[in-house]
């Protein structure tokens, strides 16, 4: 197996003071390059919560976080270090991290530089826009004159310009309309292995993951219940939790239907202690 670029091992986040709620409990996981790895489960199982640990948005109480073997610290008011730019988050919100006044090319242009700055080339702005099915004229546009679905795209696209090796993508394509978010999904994982890139993707959508993800880890009340190569836990998975979560995947008959419980009633059947083998071999 090659040198993993990402490591985590046994992380914990927690919130609040003194009676805190610990959002992810122990999570290992890793990922190798040009490998996209899917992290699925029901909202609110610490998903996000794990992504934003990763990428140094959200504090560590517990575990580590390694990148090419080194830590990785918490973000603070500083600019982030140089090689640290290779990481980069696609957040489920295009909102949150496209500046309202500033037209797509300059902040497409912010990942070029980004890129630039580790001396890695990087195409213009207008061809980026075109990679993520944009028109290049879009690059003179301001975030409020797209659509939700294109600022998405305008999103991944500004990511992806910093040429990556490592993308932490938080249900990157939830705001694109059911007709493109295969499309996008499909691209987003041919750029990582042309490039060489490991992915983080997060998503509730199992039938993009089964598409895309080399692997999935199933996550549960934030812990890893179940991971392994996508097609061995598709045929044979292991946790109940994961059998359900399979079968409420919609089929062209309307079949399909959400887990029943949600997970503060959760069913005994869905205990973390079930035995499983939590990273399986192909």
């Amino acid at each position: 197996m090659s040198t993993p670029i990402l490591q985590v091992d046994g992380l914990v986040v927690e919130y609040g003071g003194r009676a805190a709620v610990r959002a992810v409990d122990g999570v290992s996981l890793h990922i190798a390059p040009g490998e996209v790895l899917a992290l699925v489960g029901e909202s609110g199982c610490g998903k996000s919560s794990t992504a934003r640990a990763v990428i140094g948005m959200e504090r560590a109480h517990a575990g580590t976080i390694a990148y090419h073997g080194a830590s990785v610290k918490p973000l603070g008011l500083r600019t982030r270090p140089r090689a640290l730019t290779a990481m980069q988050m696609v957040f489920q919100d295009p909102n949150s991290s496209l500046n309202p006044r500033v037209r797509v090319a300059q902040q497409i242009a912010d990942g070029t530089r980004a890129a630039r700055s580790r001396g890695v080339s990087s195409p213009r702005p207008e061809e980026w826009l075109e990679a993520v099915g944009l028109p290049a004229s879009f690059a003179g546009r301001f975030p409020h004159q797209l659509s939700g679905g294109q600022r998405q795209r305008v999103a991944i696209a500004r990511a992806l310009a910093a040429r990556p090796d490592l993308i932490v993508a938080d249900e990157p394509i939830s705001a694109l309309d059911a007709s493109a978010q295969a499309a996008v999904a499909g691209m987003m994982r041919e750029l990582c292995l042309d490039s060489g890139s490991g992915m983080l993707f997060i998503s509730h959508d199992l039938s993009v993951v089964r598409l895309m993800a080399d692997r999935v880890a199933v996550m549960y009340r934030g812990r890893i219940v179940e991971s392994g190569p996508t097609p061995l836990v598709w045929a044979n998975p292991l946790h109940p939790y994961t059998r359900d979560l399979l079968a409420a995947i919609p089929h062209p008959d309307g079949t399909g239907t959400l887990p029943s419980a949600p997970a503060a009633e959760a069913p005994e059947a869905w205990s973390e202690d079930i035995p499983v083998a939590r990273d399986r071999a192909a």
